[in-house]
């Protein structure tokens, strides 16, 4: 038996928290109505409101995911640079049976999150892709996270993930009757990073 240690270095981060209260009617029925006012998106549809969390009847739901993001900029990229993180698109997407959601990135933007309003927890799930290029592509025996091109989460209705933009997402076929219903924002950031004696300052 051969002892041996693999270390995982330079992962991805995937930062997954839960509201930690239930929507409120008035939230609810605003999200309802939401739905009639929509595009078709590449396999469902989304809402024409794209700043969504500026409404009014949302400012404590953005003050709950403003938290998080805070959380994600302290706990996984714990910078020193003086700068601020904020929500700026964010809109709802409605999938419903046999639907789905295109495989896409966030352009525009440094951390991407969803915040999970209707789900089933069995069957709705997102789906993460590791687009690097292979120069060989040998037949796998047993996936791991080492090797694997794909890794999904099942997700809850209250569940808030958070993840670098850059970081390649989809919804496959939506299963069950349930109208999955996904509130998503993207975050940047303002202030200055960077250090002026080392000629890397840029304030934004």
């Amino acid at each position: 038996m051969i002892e041996s240690t693999v270390n995982g270095i330079f992962p991805t981060p995937v930062y997954m928290s839960k509201l930690d209260r239930d929507l409120t009617k008035k939230e609810l029925s605003f999200i309802d109505k939401s739905k009639l006012d929509f595009y078709r998106n590449e396999g469902n549809i989304t809402s024409n409101d794209n700043y969504i969390l500026n409404q009014k009847v949302f400012s404590k739901l953005k003050e709950d995911l403003d938290l998080r993001v805070q959380d994600y900029f302290n706990k996984v990229l714990s910078i020193t640079d003086a700068v601020t993180p904020y929500i700026t698109q964010s809109w709802l997407n409605y999938t419903e049976t046999n639907q789905y959601h295109h495989k896409h990135q966030h352009p525009n933007s440094l951390v991407s999150g969803v915040f999970y309003v209707n789900c089933h927890e069995e069957l709705d799930k997102i789906k993460f892709f590791n687009d690097t290029y292979k120069t060989i592509k040998p037949e796998i025996k047993d996936w791991n996270l080492y090797n694997s091109e794909s890794w999904w989460f099942t997700v809850k209705t209250g569940d808030i993930i958070l993840f670098p933009s850059s970081l390649t997402h989809m919804v496959e076929n939506k299963e069950g009757t349930n109208t999955r219903i996904s509130l998503a924002f993207n975050v940047f950031i303002k202030g200055t990073i960077g250090n002026n004696k080392n000629l890397t300052e840029l304030i934004i």
